[in-house]
């Protein structure tokens, strides 16, 4: 692809590093902010700017924040001793948008994937036991993508907890083998986590 501006190239270039973006989206858009006036893009940088700069992760969950206890945990009328285990803060937001969950989530940022030299130390994994540990959990819900990926994670933090007094449980099998929570329908991944299943039976499946 020939650029007659270097600026331009260099523009397009970054603005392709993006996931799902290649070269000719990513013209198509830098194009399209020339045209805008310039205080709409002076805008969309400093968002930018001031999103990487100030974002914080809740010191509870590791959710995205403003500030240091993101507004879940923060809020009282929520149920602290269900904490429900999730990938990434995508997945929060998914289940949210269900509206069926009422207690605390812990992001673990990620899945065991020793292809992609992706371990359990790499993970939000310790700070998790530790909760449990404390005695203030009654129960952690498993809702990790039902991929060969999460189910391995799953397990590993299933063995890491079985010891103490907790129930432990997935979400129902309502999701497709291999399909991203993100992607499922909110009525679905609802349903999924209300008809949540004791964990030691999933082994079983």
């Amino acid at each position: 692809m020939e650029f007659s501006s270097k600026l331009l190239e260099n523009a397009v270039s970054e603005m392709s590093q993006l996931p799902g973006i290649g070269k000719r989206t990513a013209l198509r858009l830098v194009l399209h902010m020339l045209r805008q006036p310039k205080e709409q893009t002076n805008t969309l940088s400093q968002a930018l700017v001031q999103m990487r700069t100030n974002i914080k992760f809740c010191k509870s969950c590791n959710n995205i924040s403003d500030v240091d206890i993101c507004e879940i945990c923060a809020n009282p009328n929520r149920d602290k001793s269900i904490i429900c285990v999730v990938e990434d803060v995508r997945d929060v937001m998914a289940i949210e948008n269900t509206s069926f969950f009422k207690g605390h989530y812990h992001v673990l940022g990620g899945k065991i994937s020793p292809i992609d030299g992706i371990g359990p130390h790499d993970l939000n994994i310790n700070s998790l036991v530790e909760k449990v540990k404390s005695g203030d959990v009654s129960e952690i819900i498993f809702a990790l993508s039902s991929t060969m990926e999460g189910d391995t994670t799953n397990f590993y933090i299933f063995k890491q907890i079985q010891d103490y007094n907790i129930t432990t449980s997935t979400i129902a099998r309502g999701i497709s083998i291999g399909d991203e929570l993100e992607y499922t329908d909110e009525v679905t991944l609802g349903r999924s986590i209300v008809n949540r299943v004791p964990f030691e039976s999933s082994l079983k499946l």
